[in-house]
């Protein structure tokens, strides 16, 4: 008999403790029992909608994962930024032959080629008509050769 009472004891325990976890006034155990069903429903809904959510900001990322490049002109030449985060073997190479044929010289530059291609360099030109935009699209053109070269 004692036994009974403690397996009813814990039964209304846990009840109780469903209860609490789905926020529900219920009073009679079918009752609790419907709320926290309905609960479980509305998370499986949260769930669904934040895969959803997940699954549209991956995608957007995939196609904003555009490399970034930026020129500023200085007085003697450029500061060139370039971050992309797809790294393909040769990256670097391509840019500095792009800088190159366009006569920049490299005056000072850092590089990170871990898990994403990261640079920045400082060029002096040895020409008067080179500007900021056309030094931007040879790096852009430098490291669209490079991605198609490795698919």
């Amino acid at each position: 008999m004692a036994s009974r009472e403690h397996k009813r004891a814990a039964l209304n325990e846990k009840l109780q403790q469903l209860r609490a976890a789905t926020s529900s006034n219920a009073l009679n155990k079918a009752s609790i029992i419907v709320d926290a069903s309905r609960y479980i429903n509305e998370l499986k809904q949260k769930v669904e909608r934040l895969n959803q959510d997940i699954g549209t900001s991956q995608s957007s990322k995939a196609q904003n994962s555009l490399p970034a490049v930026t020129v500023e002109t200085l007085e003697r030449g450029f500061l060139i930024n370039v971050f992309s985060e797809k790294n393909c073997p040769g990256l670097l190479v391509s840019i500095l032959e792009a800088f190159e044929e366009l006569g920049l010289e490299v005056l000072d530059a850092r590089v990170s080629c871990s898990d994403i291609f990261q640079l920045q360099a400082v060029g002096g030109e040895n020409r008067d008509s080179l500007d900021a935009q056309v030094v931007k699209q040879a790096v852009l053109e430098a490291i669209k050769s490079c991605n198609e070269e490795q698919e």
